[in-house]
């Protein structure tokens, strides 16, 4: 007797910027190939989609050698060609920040759907542009949001929507670890980071990511204070050339949200990690506290808070540590990336709203503009609301 089961939808998807470190092995290597690989995804109405990568650079060898490594028939340094080509759907962009905004325009004058990785743009005007270039030509687009599907973060989401905190009153973020000077021992980061002319700088690369974790977990950001600092301003490139530090490599942020809840968060490349995890939210609320990383989460209800006593005379033999709770993984957790992939892919074939898309992308690239603006005048900015 025939099978009767259909045939899985196959989605062609350019992928722009794949021999970069974040190209191959997020959105390649654990996103894409783990899902060719393991037959597709089946979607909430039962259909079932297969991926086929095309991938595209400036180096057809580095191109060829990926391509050979993960069996993968097409490749191309032609971007242009890749766009006129109706088998490919999507267009997913990993590119350096100075080289995506031209790209991005490429595709959405093709028409292709967008999926790429932030900052959107260099600029918020640049930004804007890009998504109502999009929605005004019918195109659906999505911007990488994936620490928001960290494990961490989920279980931070669940005490949240759970009424545990109560009313929050602050948040306050620690993130960053020690990146080599390149001198004596290899920096653990490409140097065009710490080059302003680059597209360089922690504000540009982390402020983003700090506005959707606050904006979907708390409420949108209305202003911020930020002081950028350039604490190691001679640094080693990957060839052992010596180079002069022109973007910031360290910045500390106040974010004034809805609801008058004040974040905190403290990015750096300069600092050595005394924490169970590179990044940490200690969130407090009225009615409990908790602490969430990448992965781990604990917590505190104020049924269980103890009560310090502030006293130089003494020392404080309390275990503090012993207060907390740990919240227990009830889930499975995907890598994040992978999971988004798998959300855009079906709110792309389904034809549901999406709601990361490229205005939400300009959000996060306003709130770097602010961030860097308010570094450079020393005062605090207000944030206006974006729309298209």
């Amino acid at each position: 007797m025939a099978s009767t089961t259909a045939s899985p939808r196959e989605i062609g998807i350019i992928m722009n910027g794949v021999s970069g470190r974040m190209g191959y092995r997020q959105h390649l290597l654990r996103s894409i190939l783990a899902i060719r690989d393991e037959g597709g995804i089946e979607l909430s109405d039962g259909s079932r989609i297969t991926v086929r990568p095309l991938l595209v650079g400036r180096s057809e060898a580095k191109l060829a050698e990926i391509a050979q490594r993960h069996g993968i028939a097409d490749y191309t340094t032609d971007l242009d060609a890749a766009l006129a080509d109706p088998q490919w759907e999507i267009y997913a962009d990993f590119l350096v920040t100075k080289a995506r905004a031209t790209a991005l325009r490429k595709a959405i004058a093709a028409g292709k759907t967008i999926y790429t990785e932030k900052p959107t743009a260099e600029s918020v005007d640049e930004a804007l542009e890009l998504a109502r270039l999009a929605s005004e030509a019918g195109v659906k687009t999505g911007v990488v949001h994936d620490k928001l599907y960290l494990p961490g973060l989920q279980k931070l989401r669940r005490l949240i929507e759970s009424g545990f905190f109560g009313r929050i009153l602050s948040v306050r973020g620690e993130f960053g670890y020690w990146v080599f000077e390149g001198d004596w021992q290899p920096a653990q980061r490409p140097s065009w980071n710490y080059r302003t002319e680059d597209g360089g700088g922690i504000i540009v690369d982390m402020f983003p990511h700090w506005n959707y974790i606050l904006e979907n977990l708390f409420g949108p950001v209305r202003s911020v204070y930020a002081q950028a600092s350039t604490h190691i301003p001679d640094r080693w490139d990957e060839n052992g050339t010596p180079y002069r530090a022109t973007a910031e490599d360290a910045a500390y942020g106040i974010f004034e949200l809805d609801g008058d809840i004040v974040a905190q968060i403290n990015s750096s490349w300069t600092v050595r990690v005394n924490r169970d995890e590179l990044v940490e939210f200690h969130v407090d609320g009225t009615h409990g506290s908790a602490v969430v990383g990448l992965f781990g989460a604990k917590l505190q209800g104020r049924n269980l808070t103890p009560k310090p006593v502030w006293n130089l005379d003494l020392a404080d033999e309390h275990d503090y540590a012993a207060d907390w709770a740990e919240v227990p993984t009830n889930d499975v957790f995907r890598n994040g990336f992978r999971q988004q992939w798998h959300e855009f892919l079906e709110s792309y074939v389904l034809g549901t709203d999406y709601p990361f898309d490229l205005l939400a992308g300009a959000r996060g690239v306003q709130l770097a503009e602010a961030g860097l603006e308010s570094a450079r005048e020393g005062r605090k900015v207000e944030l206006a609301e974006l729309g298209l």
